[in-house]
């Protein structure tokens, strides 16, 4: 394959070497993917990031340390932008989905997911965007923002909470953060509300610094919260 631009940079995390070696077969046919380091646990994660400056990150959810999602909420909590996560893993349920998004994961995707797709997803990650269709991202949303543990905030209080944080955005910020709720595209939002695509990325990135998220799709999420309930 022809590479047009520069190497997208992998670290692989995951306890099973089997997985890892798939994974990296998968991922190295590909000109423009290159693996640069593996972990077999969540508590390895940040030593190396610092060590192989990855751009994408496979993550796995149970490891026997520290599992993924602690791993991933260590990554995104810094200052300085790290690496995009993937949690990559066999659990599709509610809960785990959740946390993996509220932690900062660009995306979540079964390990059984078609190889095309996982490179597809490390591509779009890698470049700022979000991995899910737009159909399972709002799927992912819906059952998220309802799924509410009697320990949290009612649906009112949450959304409540969720106004007055977006109403820290411009107006067109809130335009763009109610077009990645919807699952859309960078070129989709530009094309949506007539913008360049610098000028979407542009208002993605202030949206996540003065809101202090780490992704994309816990800005959908927030902007989710704060619709009003069917």
């Amino acid at each position: 394959m022809k590479v047009n631009g520069p190497l997208i940079r992998v670290l692989l995390v995951d306890d099973d070497p089997l997985v890892r070696a798939g994974l990296r077969m998968m991922l190295s046919g590909d000109g423009d993917i290159v693996i640069v380091g593996e972990s077999e646990d969540g508590a390895g994660v940040r030593e190396a990031v610092a060590e192989y400056r990855p751009d994408v990150v496979l993550m796995d959810v149970r490891m026997p340390v520290m599992d993924g999602i602690a791993a991933t909420e260590e990554l995104r909590s810094g200052n300085t932008p790290g690496p995009q996560v993937i949690v990559l893993t066999t659990f599709d349920a509610d809960a785990t989905v959740a946390r993996a998004l509220r932690a900062g994961a660009a995306g979540y995707l079964l390990k059984h997911t078609d190889p095309e797709r996982i490179v597809e997803a490390v591509r779009r990650a890698a470049s700022g965007e979000p991995v899910l269709s737009p159909s399972v991202a709002r799927a992912l949303m819906d059952r998220v923002a309802g799924r509410v543990p009697e320990e949290h905030p009612s649906g009112a209080d949450r959304r409540a909470r969720a106004r007055a944080r977006l109403a820290l955005l411009s107006a067109r910020e809130r335009e763009v953060a109610e077009a990645v709720t919807a699952g859309l595209s960078n070129a989709e939002i530009a094309e949506r509300l007539y913008m360049s695509m610098g000028t979407v990325k542009a208002h993605v990135s202030s949206a996540l610094t003065k809101l202090d998220l780490s992704g994309r799709i816990q800005l959908a999420l927030l902007a989710h919260d704060a619709r009003d309930p069917d």
